[in-house]
């Protein structure tokens, strides 16, 4: 293994990349462990040069973030439930049908993934940062997760029920208690919690079995004069509670199309159920596990220095080689097995979703690869700039797509909400990724942070951060 990179520099060694963010000494009275008190502060913690960022781990989050809106735009642009079922709305055939498979084998899931491993790589540097100086973390970093939890709340409630800042926060909150451990210990626990959602969605499968066996008894029963048992209409009662959320009537769609396309206060009535189910029933069954375990391993990647293009170009290609081999067959046999049946519920949630579920690990993980081959090769200097600059500024970022896709497709903007089918919706994402590839570059040529970047730090440190670059680069 060559110990320079490409263009002759000496390779960085493996490890986490320093941080960017400015941290300050927590205020007398922060809880942190005993380890973390008992040393002696060192010097306060202070933003670092530009020109000590590991830029491959921007590149990476700037990807990522504009990869998610390769799905979310379902999600604005279309009924909810047609986010996993074509069939719904929005096009199976044709275009379309090409549309959903591109992005359920190279999307779904899978920028997600990368971005849940970046937020678990982010406690991994902040945690390196404050033991080199001596200085507590957890006062600092558990200001920082309430805050995100604030935004989080703000963004599901008042602007898109399709929120993951409050899925972040809360596992956050979590993952701090294994910010010591080895990479082998975290690798191994992320691993075995990811196995949670799929027993609990095996086990939701059966539920849905007996709820849709008992509405149809209920329905038989009625309609011959007869009354239900109280288990039965207790089933049937649950199913039609959670029925449009899964398998909607086209009257229900009609209604959801009526209210996007309708006024502001009206949507978040009526999203407000949608954000709390995600924030509780799903958070504690499905979402909460499924990003713990990736957070995790991405502690874990960080301090392994993969996420800082710091491995050799073997190892990279082998993360290229079995993260494709093994991950896109899955997703490939997930998409195959959902046509087959037509997004048939309850098979979905039984067989295909565990499909491109494990895939997607496999799937991501070749993308990292490809990534961070070309950080190491030096090529595409000015794309990667641009990406660098969008995953300086991913909260921006995030939040910046939901202003624009909500205004585009919700009453009180274009209200083009139901218009679009699924190939048209990727025009729009294609004019959102070349928006926000020039726009982040040219702020940070003026300004330190992102907008929201800056705030959040402002908030957690306490005090207000400067936000004017030093020098504007023209």
């Amino acid at each position: 293994m060559s110990n320079e990179t490409p263009d002759g520099r000496p390779e960085q060694p493996a490890g986490p990349p320093p941080d960017t963010s400015v941290e300050e000494p927590p205020s007398p009275g922060d809880d942190t462990s005993q380890k973390e008190s008992a040393a002696r502060p060192g010097p306060r913690l202070e933003p670092v040069a530009s020109a000590e960022r590991y830029d491959s781990m921007d590149v990476l989050r700037g990807v990522a973030v504009l990869g998610i809106l390769g799905m979310n735009i379902y999600y604005f642009g279309l009924p909810a439930a047609a986010y996993g079922n074509p069939t719904l709305y929005g096009g199976s055939a044709g275009a379309n049908l090409v549309t959903w498979i591109v992005t359920h084998l190279f999307f779904e899931i899978k920028f997600m993934t990368i971005f849940s491993a970046l937020f678990g790589a982010g406690l991994a540097v902040m945690f390196q940062r404050a033991e080199a100086r001596s200085r507590p973390l957890a006062g600092v970093y558990y200001r920082r997760i309430l805050w995100l939890l604030v935004f989080g709340l703000a963004h599901a409630y008042l602007l898109w029920s399709g929120d993951i800042l409050v899925l972040y926060a809360t596992t956050g909150l979590l993952i701090f208690l294994f910010r010591r451990r080895s990479p082998k210990t975290l690798i191994i626990v992320g691993c075995s919690i990811l196995l949670i959602p799929s027993f609990a969605s095996i086990g939701f499968g059966v539920y849905v079995q007996k709820m849709l066996a008992a509405t149809e008894k209920v329905a038989e029963l009625t309609a011959a004069g007869e009354t239900p048992s109280e288990t039965q209409q207790k089933l049937a009662e649950s199913w039609e509670g959670m029925r449009p959320f899964f398998d909607p009537t086209p009257e229900d769609i009609e209604e959801e199309i009526e209210v996007y396309r309708d006024g502001y206060l009206g949507m978040v009535k009526y999203r407000a159920p949608m954000a709390f189910m995600s924030q509780t029933m799903a958070v504690i069954f499905f979402t909460l596990w499924r990003a713990g375990g990736v957070m995790l391993i991405g502690m874990a990647l960080m301090k392994l220095g993969v996420f800082s293009a710091s491995r050799s170009r073997r190892f990279y290609r082998c993360c290229v080689a079995w993260g494709y081999g093994l991950g896109l067959p899955l997703v490939v046999l997930s998409a195959w097995d959902l046509i087959r049946v037509n997004w048939a519920m309850p098979h979905t949630i039984q067989v295909s979703s565990h499909l491109n579920y494990y895939g997607s690990l496999g799937v991501a993980l070749g993308h990292v690869g490809v990534i961070m081959l070309i950080c190491r090769s030096g090529v595409l200097a000015g794309l990667r700039h641009r990406f660098s600059a969008v995953g300086r500024m991913a909260f921006s970022s995030y939040i910046l797509q939901s202003i624009i896709c909500t205004m585009i497709f919700y009453g009180y903007g274009f209200g083009l909400f139901g218009h679009l089918d699924r190939f048209p919706l990727m025009f729009v994402v294609a004019a959102l990724w070349l928006l926000e590839l020039w726009l982040c570059p040219w702020w940070l040529a003026r300004f330190r942070y992102g907008p929201l970047e800056w705030l959040w730090r402002s908030l957690t440190y306490r005090r207000r951060q400067p936000m004017k670059a030093a020098v504007i680069n023209e």
